[in-house]
């Protein structure tokens, strides 16, 4: 096999993620390079993801370049990839899910319900906000884009009192310290995909899809499906506040998910469980079940 090369973004951390599967690959005898590439979500900076769409942002130029097959692979932050890939393109593998529980960073070290009255935290999800408006409604939420450095940086700089972010980003770039507090799921459920890597390639690539086997996680894999499922059904993505989690257990599946209001004052949320060999289907079941019970009413005053 020629040398593998590998699509990324610049940033500290999706470079972080790019050298995570090249080291694994590299361990299994392959010989790999590395090929930055700037997307869109990286030179739009001062505009809210939620207001210009989410299609493909930071994953467009990226695939772009698979298919022109001027790089063999690309690693993206699962959560970052579209719920529908290019009709050309599959995921050959996800590695082994890390932390996906979302943390706030502050900087006095002051946990969410102790931060002062009228506090301004630095989050553009919206899946974020509508969890936080539930527990607080004092907090006024500012847009801060960019990289993680970026972010920490305004914080440092006083823009905003506090962070929410993914525990994953942060602990792969070795900034675990940062980490104020850890949100139990049952108070904020991740984003679809949250923790984990996904490694794209070209459906017609035979022998690299068959190395990414190999660095395939079954379980963070099943997981993926059923999330993605979950999130294809709903038609969602970051405009509209979504949160789900897949977990293997032996032969079983358990999925959680949730859809609120942008103000969080309605959250429909559910559980379900099955065989992990049915990840699609359970995906796809426990969104039915949501809309059924008013997660129809709330996407439809979101999408306005």
């Amino acid at each position: 096999m020629k040398e593998i090369i590998i699509g990324t973004r610049g940033s500290k951390l999706a470079l972080c993620q790019a050298e995570e599967i090249k080291e694994k690959l590299e361990k299994n005898g392959n010989k790999c390079s590395l090929k930055i590439i700037k997307t869109k979500g990286d030179k739009i900076l001062d505009i809210a993801l939620s207001k210009i769409g989410d299609k493909g942002l930071f994953v467009k130029e990226i695939e772009e370049a698979l298919i022109e097959k001027s790089i063999d692979i690309a690693v993206h932050s699962l959560k970052d990839l579209p719920s529908i890939l290019p009709e050309k393109l599959c995921i050959g593998a996800i590695s082994e899910r890390q932390d996906y529980r979302d943390v706030i960073v502050s900087k006095e070290g002051k946990k969410l319900l102790s931060l002062p009255h009228s506090s301004l935290i630095g989050t553009g999800s919206l899946r974020r906000k509508a969890l936080i408006f539930k527990l607080r409604q004092d907090f006024i939420f500012k847009e801060i884009r960019g990289n993680l450095d970026t972010r920490l940086r305004k914080l440092e700089e006083g823009e905003v009192d506090a962070l929410i972010l993914a525990a994953a980003g942060l602990l792969r770039i070795g900034l675990g310290d940062k980490i104020t507090e850890y949100f139990s799921t049952d108070i904020m459920l991740p984003a679809v995909g949250q923790g984990s890597l996904a490694v794209e390639t070209r459906k017609d690539s035979g022998e690299i899809l068959h190395i990414l086997k190999k660095i395939d996680d079954p379980e963070s894999h099943i997981s993926a499906i059923a999330e993605r499922s979950f999130l294809i059904e709903l038609q969602g993505g970051c405009q509209i506040p979504i949160g789900a989690l897949a977990e293997v257990s032996g032969k079983k599946l358990t999925l959680e998910g949730l859809i609120a209001s942008l103000d969080g004052k309605r959250i429909i949320r559910g559980k379900i469980e099955g065989g992990k060999n049915r990840a699609e289907e359970l995906g796809k079941e426990l969104a039915e079940k949501l809309i059924k019970d008013g997660g129809e009413d709330i996407l439809k005053e979101v999408r306005k």
